[in-house]
């Protein structure tokens, strides 16, 4: 798998939900300031909601923006089969339903990056299942809770 390319799926994808919370936000807050919208009894609130909710967009745009800059910074680092799990690294773990890739990122956990066929989920170290990779070597086994339970799952490669 190419970390590169997979570094740019993250950073392509938080480009484009910037965008539309960036829209999102200025339409709201164009709505909390428009003439049309102004109260019209003590009750009306249409102006103060749509300011909120302009707040709070702006909100999580700042932040998916804090997560561009921060997956920017991260350089790919090669790692071998010795080498300690760590930000930046690509994991494979088997079990007995297959193998999944995943990608140690600062931030975003949850989305899929692609480098064009392969996928991997990006993983930070402050979910429960990065927290148990961090340190991790090839060879190595983590659990992974499940419908049933935990189950255990090899550290296949760190690359």
């Amino acid at each position: 798998m190419d970390k590169s390319a997979l570094i740019e799926s993250v950073i392509s994808q938080l480009q484009s939900e910037l965008a539309l919370q960036t829209e999102a936000a200025l339409g709201s807050k164009d709505e909390a300031t428009n003439e049309e919208s102004r109260a019209e009894d003590k009750y009306d609130m249409r102006s103060q909601s749509a300011a909120y909710l302009a707040a709070g967009q702006a909100r999580i745009a700042s932040e998916i923006a804090e997560a561009i800059a921060a997956w920017r910074t991260l350089v790919p680092r090669v790692l071998g089969p010795g080498d300690e799990i760590a930000s930046g690294a690509l994991v494979t773990l088997e079990s007995k339903s297959g193998r999944t890739h995943y990608l140690m990122g600062p931030q975003s956990g949850g989305l899929e990056a692609r480098d064009g066929r392969n996928v991997a989920t990006v993983v930070t170290a402050f979910s429960p299942l990065g927290r148990q990779l961090l340190g991790r070597r090839a060879g190595d086994t983590v659990k992974i809770a499940d419908r049933l339970g935990p189950v255990a799952h090899l550290v296949a490669a760190v690359e």
